[in-house]
């Protein structure tokens, strides 16, 4: 199997202790399906343009340029080596700037991993040493970094013998919790459905294993495919979800028995509600 390419190369610096790094790509869609678009009429594959919106002619790459709508209709240009000019800060240097405990992440800011590796072998030793002492401590580091044109606020992590490095989200781009949850109510209910639910939750307890995740809209997609492929009907669709439980103590002693549990528990109160 070929090794990913690294997608930056720099340094990682914590104080006055420096190492060259390399950053690589940690997720793939090359096993995923993907879609051409076609031409109906002909079955021909199409292909994007970007078009004058006055006049409808192709504008070719050489001739655009970004634009900032200040005011309706009003744009601002902004050249490509404008942008550049704002990346010299860090685009070849991981400074952090803290470390924060592993505990109090709040993963709703985590959005896209990345593996972080010593450059080279002069740089391992520091490397390591930065690796074990962020592991020893529990603790990951913040900094920022320049991916694809763009600032990228990042945190990194021990893991095994290299690092992890994820881009985060700013607290801009995250709807605050208490917009959608305030109309959520608190109802009153049995105690025993909390032992019953503990039950089943207790009897479905497992490690975290990624191996056997399932994407079962792209298993869909090739089955769908393939029986096309063949001349075949498409598979029948998965059935739809039942409406809301109406009866939950009932729901949970069934879903208890499945399991082969708590079989001389106490009945808890049914409570029918829509």
């Amino acid at each position: 199997m070929v090794a990913p390419r690294a997608v930056w190369k720099g340094f990682l610096r914590v104080g006055s202790v420096s190492c060259g790094v390399k950053i690589v790509g940690a997720t793939s869609e090359a096993s995923k399906i993907h879609f051409k678009i076609l031409n109906r009429k002909d079955g021909l594959p199409v292909k994007t343009a970007y078009v004058d919106e006055e006049t409808g002619d192709v504008v070719e790459a050489e001739e655009q340029i970004k634009g900032y709508e200040a005011d309706k209709g009003d744009f601002i240009h902004v050249e490509p080596d404008e942008i550049k000019k704002l990346k010299l800060t860090s685009q070849h240097t991981l400074d952090v700037d803290s470390f924060v405990p592993v505990a109090e992440i709040d993963t709703r800011f985590l959005e896209k991993p990345y593996y972080l590796i010593p450059a080279d072998g002069p740089s391992l030793e520091a490397f390591a040493v930065l690796r074990d002492a962020m592991a020893k401590k529990r603790v990951a580091a913040r900094s920022c970094v320049v991916l694809y044109q763009r600032g990228r606020e990042v945190l990194i992590q021990p893991l095994g013998k290299g690092m992890l490095l994820t881009e985060l989200r700013t607290h801009n781009e995250m709807t605050s919790e208490d917009t959608v949850f305030d109309d959520v109510k608190s109802p009153k209910y049995d105690s025993d459905l909390l032992e019953i639910a503990g039950l089943l939750i207790d009897k479905k307890v497992t490690k975290f294993d990624p191996s056997k995740f399932e994407d079962t809209y792209e298993d869909a997609l090739i089955a769908m495919i393939d029986a096309k492929r063949k001349g075949k009907k498409p598979p029948k669709p998965a059935p739809k979800p039942k409406e809301n439980v109406i009866d939950l103590a009932s729901v949970l002693r069934k879903s208890l028995a499945k399991e082969g549990i708590g079989q001389d528990r106490p009945k808890a109160k049914s409570r029918k509600s829509a």
